[in-house]
Parts: structure tokens; C-alpha cells; sequence
């Protein structure tokens, strides 16, 4: 067999050096055009999927129960306005949302109205599985408050977001003032006061932040208005 001679030519022998340069860019568009397009097809495949991820991820969290206030079963005693949801294990048509009407009664399907108000989450879990008896046997029922409509507290003045605040759990003064992103630059930290009915109760940020005179620092109570001047 004879050795297969490979005979090398000059690149630019025949061709001007601006034909040489067009067929360069030619051949480098051609082998650069196939990638550019496999990139953009990994990239549109690449795409929905990531959509339909995101679209798994909302349905999840719109299946997901809803998170309840911040209040304790044992003790947060229930009033007109609050929102519970009622929830009956592997009972659908009596798990519902509910409000505390203005009787402190709720309703329930079949059952009828049912006394929640001045009694706890746990009183009502009580009364509503007794009333369900009739219906279901040994229910299984959760009750928690989704938001608390019955016992609010007020900040007014120089706070940084004043407005209408839930009473759910114990809270003093100071803890307020906390919740509303606390005090302005301008604010009076000796001159704050709670208006309690027709009382006027002081209170003196400035001691209570340096643990001096705690006693003033007194837990609120439903209408609370708190006034930062």
C-alpha cells in the first residue's frame, strides 16, 4: 500500500486576501448558527418547565391551610367579629369559615347556631362535637381564630405605623409601641399616654426603656387608645 501524501497549499494562494476573509466569516457563521440555535431550543424547553414548577408551587401553597392569629386556645376568650374556621376531620360539608356574630353565636350546617362567644377555642371544639353526634360519629373537631375582630388596640401620634392592632395575645404598652416599628425621632417619650374610657393612664417610655418604673408599663385592654404626642 502506498502512504497517502497530503499535499498542503497555501491558504491565500489563488485568492485575494478579502476572498480569504469573506470565506472565513462564512465558514464561522455556519458553524456558530447551529449552536446559536441549539441554545435557543434548550433554552424554550427549559422555560415552561420552570413555569409549570412555579404553577405546582402556587397550587400547593393555595391547598395549604390556612394560618391561624396568634392566640392561645387554651385562654383567648372569643367575641363578635372574630373568624374561625371550624374543621371536622374528614367531614367536608362541616368544615367551614365562620363568624362570631354579634350574639356570640355561630351557625353550622344541619346543627344550627352553637354559643362561641366568652368562651375559648377549645370550649367551642367541646360544643361543636357534641352537636355533631347526631351526625358524625366521634368527630373530630379543631377550631382556630383566623383573625381576631373582637378586641383591637389603638396607636395614635408620633409612632412609626399607627393604626388599628389585634388584642389576640397579653400585651403591654411597650410591646405596642414595638409592633408599630416604634417611636418617631420627634416623638415626647415622657408625655405618652393611654386613653382607657374617660382615664387618662401615663406613661414614660424613656424610664420603662431603661427598666426604671415598670409598673407603668401595664398590659392593654380591648379599645386601648395609645397616644405618642
Amino acid at each position: 500500500m502506498k502512504p497517502c501524501r497530503i499535499k498542503v497549499v497555501p491558504f491565500y494562494k489563488g485568492h485575494s486576501l478579502k476572498a480569504m476573509r469573506t470565506l472565513f466569516l462564512v465558514q464561522g457563521i455556519s458553524l456558530f448558527l447551529p449552536l446559536l440555535l441549539f441554545s435557543f431550543v434548550a433554552v424554550g424547553q427549559q422555560v415552561p418547565a420552570a413555569r409549570d414548577t412555579q404553577k405546582e408551587d402556587k397550587d400547593h401553597k393555595s391547598e395549604a391551610a390556612p394560618a391561624g392569629a396568634a392566640v392561645d386556645s387554651d385562654t383567648y376568650k372569643v367575641g363578635p367579629s372574630d373568624v374561625l374556621m371550624v374543621s371536622v376531620w374528614n367531614e367536608d360539608k362541616f368544615t367551614k369559615q365562620v363568624v362570631v356574630q354579634q350574639n356570640g353565636k355561630i351557625t353550622m350546617p344541619l346543627v344550627g347556631d352553637i354559643q362561641a362567644g366568652d368562651t375559648t377555642p377549645k370550649d367551642i371544639e367541646v360544643a361543636v362535637a357534641k352537636s355533631l353526634t347526631k351526625y358524625v360519629v366521634k368527630p373530630l373537631v379543631t377550631v382556630t381564630v383566623l383573625e381576631v375582630g373582637s378586641k383591637k388596640y389603638y396607636l395614635d401620634g408620633l409612632v412609626n405605623h399607627p393604626g388599628e392592632y389585634p388584642l389576640a395575645v397579653p400585651t403591654t404598652i411597650l410591646e405596642a409601641i414595638s409592633k408599630a416599628g416604634g417611636l418617631q425621632d420627634f416623638a415626647n417619650k415622657k408625655k405618652i399616654y393611654v386613653l382607657r374610657g374617660d382615664k387618662k393612664i401615663p406613661f414614660n417610655y424613656k424610664e420603662v426603656i431603661n427598666g426604671k418604673n415598670m409598673d407603668q408599663n401595664i398590659h392593654l385592654e380591648p379599645g386601648d387608645h395609645i397616644n405618642v404626642p
